[in-house]
């Protein structure tokens, strides 16, 4: 798979999630971002072939690469266990198909210190780059596991004392009225199709973002996730 850009390429490279083969470089361009790139290339001995800008620009899909690319294998994700830590904040996210809210959501949740995504199966190899792209590399880096069955794995995770919220308007109370101190599980749905019904019967309750006038229109999932997210971020501040 061909990944674009410096952040992707740097990501991907430090998050050691892939297996790069090689990194292609614009030999025209010359900085301080090169001259980082070249060294974690150096320090992992990966190949680095310095080329045209010509032969990048066939090679790439898009036309902001900036000069840089990298070929690498698929990604290795995670186990239901490795998301789990001493206050677990993990986002179930189901539903969402759009590459691109996918990448803005693995950028939001990263950022805000989320320990893992949980999400259905599904072969992400053909939008890849685009979601490495558009979460500026944060998706090489936040732990993502690959579930089966999230019925079962739901289950699993509220035997470990992991409270599951799903952000869904019926019987829901305000997402700033919750405490999110401890160990939590966030459930997303995609704006299309939402949660299914199976994974909202094992929620232990449902959170909802009020609006300031009668709009009747969800929000994104990417902008949902990020307004929760940076909530249990700045309960989770204060309490420290």
């Amino acid at each position: 798979m061909i990944f674009e850009g410096s952040l992707s390429v740097k990501a991907i490279i430090k998050a050691k999630r892939r297996k790069v083969d090689r990194v292609y470089i614009d030999k025209a361009k010359h900085s301080k971002d090169i001259s980082y790139l070249l060294h974690l290339c150096q320090m992992d001995n990966i190949e680095v072939l310095r080329t045209d800008r010509e032969t990048i620009d066939k090679m790439a899909s898009g036309k902001t690469h900036g000069g840089i690319l990298c070929e690498a294998n698929e990604r290795v994700y995670q186990n239901i266990d490795d998301i789990i830590t001493d206050n677990s904040f993990i986002c179930l996210l189901e539903g969402i198909e759009d590459p691109f809210n996918l990448g803005y959501i693995f950028r939001s949740l990263y950022s805000s210190g989320c320990t893992g995504v949980l999400m259905n199966s599904r072969n992400l190899a053909t939008s890849d780059s685009i979601i490495v792209k558009s979460s500026a590399g944060a998706s090489e880096f936040i732990n993502i596991v690959q579930s089966d069955d999230l019925v079962n794995d739901l289950a699993y995770l509220k035997t470990k004392g992991i409270k599951c919220l799903a952000a869904y308007r019926n019987n829901a109370c305000v997402y700033t009225k919750v405490d999110y101190t401890k160990p939590v599980l966030i459930g997303i749905g995609g704006e299309m199709r939402g949660l299914s019904k199976e994974v909202i019967n094992m929620m232990d309750g449902h959170i909802y973002i009020p609006y300031a006038n009668d709009f009747r229109n969800a929000l994104n999932a990417s902008s949902a996730t990020s307004v929760i997210a940076y909530e249990i971020l700045r309960q989770r501040s204060e309490d420290n």
